[in-house]
């Protein structure tokens, strides 16, 4: 060998070192990481190991429920499941994608279109709020990307029954319509979160750790009685479809302090399937709708005359001739009913009587006593949508104005404002406010008139469900009933119709010891009459008869007393 082979043996041998070195050092730097990670930090791979199959959560909330007066279920949640797609793992034969489209009643295409929605989404849903056992056959066809998530279903099981006044949650669970809407923070409840294990195909298999709890929402007891509530609705939906009326409502409250008994509508409609519904048949017509009350109004325009003392309860008023000249225009009574005295007035229904009672007031006086009665402002009932209705002011007010307003024209509000302000003739004066929430007494009460005058004009209203009267249909055996009918014309593009009305009926009962308010709207009945007397007055009699025995409510009157005849009298210098 020379000595160039010596010289080049030599430059390997240290290329050879060299490398060695190098490859020592690179492995003593991987050993010197793996004790590090293994023995030193070993929570490091652990940590992304769990973050491989490990996942947070959410856990769905409770919703409150929604209870009547005696603690009866009016909205219930059910624990139910949703199926779910993540369409970047999602897998399926055909004949698999056939079975999942018949178990959830869907068409194979859904399930395509869902499944090529690769951009970026990792999640949709397949079907909401399925029973368990169908998610149970779901589940067992054990398809990647497909799961399900436990959730819950809101029940409603007095159906349509209370369906206008309790409303509904949609698919989230969020409310929508009527006390859901307007008590949705009281009800919802705080979702809660935590840990679980899941496989390749995203499904749970076994949870790891509670991160925070879920908070149930609180449950809301409401003044109604369903018992009532059910005789209500029975009743108004047989007047609505024996007189082919348009819609109809009514009221029912606690006379004593101002709680709503029940409150109903129709048409109806079943929140626990409303597909295919448009708004109309969600508007809870007895708060938000608005109407001239007509002739139920009278008796208010006696009480202010009775307590600014301008009349006396025995004193008389000249009708003739039937007819009262105001400015250029013409008030006009059905009849020539000549002298009246103030009952009277009320029983006949007279507009020229009850405008000269009117007439005998300064506007802002009369206007106060229909604004303290709470016409011209919302009842305060805190449900969404609620109607203040209208009320001309005072200064804008001349005299054909304030007798319009006597006998109910010229003014607007809902059949709950009606019965709140006859409220105040039931409890000798005091208006309650009105609430759906029961509660033991109102706080918010207010004298609006004299305790002698409420009960004169009680006593009055007793006469006009007399067989002289124009609401006899609206007598309860047993019970002595104070109310006034009226019967309005409405309004269309060229004024009042000749031929479309709303049938109202007001009533107290017992009139003696009051108990119950109720008001009945029939709005543009068509077959059968139109007057209120003949289509609101029978409701009345037959959901208070009901109502006054299921409350165990003390008769005041014998059957075999005979009902009140009125005999005419003369006018007073």
């Amino acid at each position: 060998m020379g000595i160039d082979g010596q010289q080049n043996e030599a430059d390997y041998s240290v290329r050879r070192r060299f490398v060695l070195l190098v490859l020592l050092f690179a492995m003593s730097i991987l050993i010197i990481r793996a004790v590090d990670l293994q023995v030193m930090d070993r929570q490091f791979l652990q940590r992304r190991a769990e973050a491989q199959y490990i996942r947070e959560v959410p856990v769905s909330s409770y919703r409150g429920m929604i209870l009547d007066r005696h603690g009866e279920p009016l909205a219930i949640s059910t624990p139910v499941q949703s199926v779910g797609m993540d369409p970047r793992q999602f897998h399926a034969e055909p004949s698999q994608r056939l079975k999942l489209a018949k178990l959830l009643g869907l068409s194979p295409a859904r399930i395509d279109r869902l499944a090529n929605r690769k951009g970026g989404r990792r999640f949709g849903y397949l079907k909401r709020r399925i029973n368990p056992a169908l998610a149970e056959k779901v589940t067992a066809l054990q398809l990647e990307g497909v799961y399900c998530k436990s959730e819950y279903r809101r029940y409603y099981p007095a159906g349509e029954v209370t369906a206008h006044l309790v409303g509904f949650t949609n698919v989230d669970d969020a409310g929508q319509e009527g006390l859901e809407l307007a008590y949705d923070e009281w009800l919802s409840g705080k979702p809660g979160a935590k840990r679980v294990i899941r496989d390749g195909a995203r499904r749970i298999i076994e949870d790891v750790e509670n991160v925070r709890s879920p908070t149930a929402g609180r449950n809301l007891t409401l003044s109604i009685d369903q018992r009532l509530q059910y005789l209500a609705y029975r009743e108004l939906k047989a007047a609505v479809r024996k007189h082919k009326a348009r819609t109809g409502s009514l009221v029912m409250l606690d006379a004593r302090n101002g709680e709503i008994l029940a409150m109903v509508n129709q048409p109806s409609f079943n929140p626990n399937r409303r597909r295919n519904l448009t708004g109309r048949y969600y508007r809870n017509r007895a708060v938000v709708d608005v109407f001239e009350p007509g002739s139920t109004m009278k008796p208010f325009s006696v009480a202010c005359a009775l307590d600014a003392g301008t009349f006396g309860p025995n004193a008389f008023i000249d009708t003739n001739p039937g007819r009262l000249r105001i400015g250029k225009n013409l008030v006009r009574d059905m009849h020539n009913y000549g002298v009246l005295n103030i009952a009277h007035i009320l029983q006949k229904s007279s507009n020229v009587g009850v405008s000269k009672i009117a007439l005998s007031l300064p506007a802002k006086r009369f206007w106060g006593c229909y604004n303290r009665l709470g016409f011209g402002q919302s009842a305060g009932v805190g449900f969404p949508g609620e109607a203040s209705g209208k009320l001309l002011d005072y200064q804008n007010m001349r005299p054909f104005a304030q007798a319009t307003l006597s006998f109910g024209y010229g003014l607007s509000g809902s059949a709950l404002q009606l019965a709140r302000a006859y409220s105040a003739l039931a409890d000798d004066g005091v208006m309650h406010s009105v609430s759906l929430l029961r509660r033991d007494e109102d706080d918010a009460e207010q004298r609006v008139m004299s305790a002698k005058t409420a009960v004169d004009v009680r006593r009055m209203l007793e006469r006009v469900v007399s067989r002289q009267g124009t609401a006899f249909a609206a007598n309860v055996a047993g019970y002595r009933v104070a109310g006034k009918t009226g019967t309005v014309k409405k309004t269309g593009r060229r004024g009042y119709s000749s031929n479309r009305y709303i049938a109202l009926f007001a009533g107290i009962a017992p009139a003696t010891r009051p108990a119950v308010v109720i008001v009945v709207v029939i709005d543009e009945p068509s077959v059968g009459g139109y007057y209120g007397g003949q289509v609101a007055a029978p409701v009345f009699s037959r959901v208070m008869s009901g109502t006054l025995r299921l409350l165990g409510i003390a008769p005041d009157r014998e059957d075999s007393m005979p009902l009140l005849v009125v005999h005419e009298g003369r006018a007073a210098s």
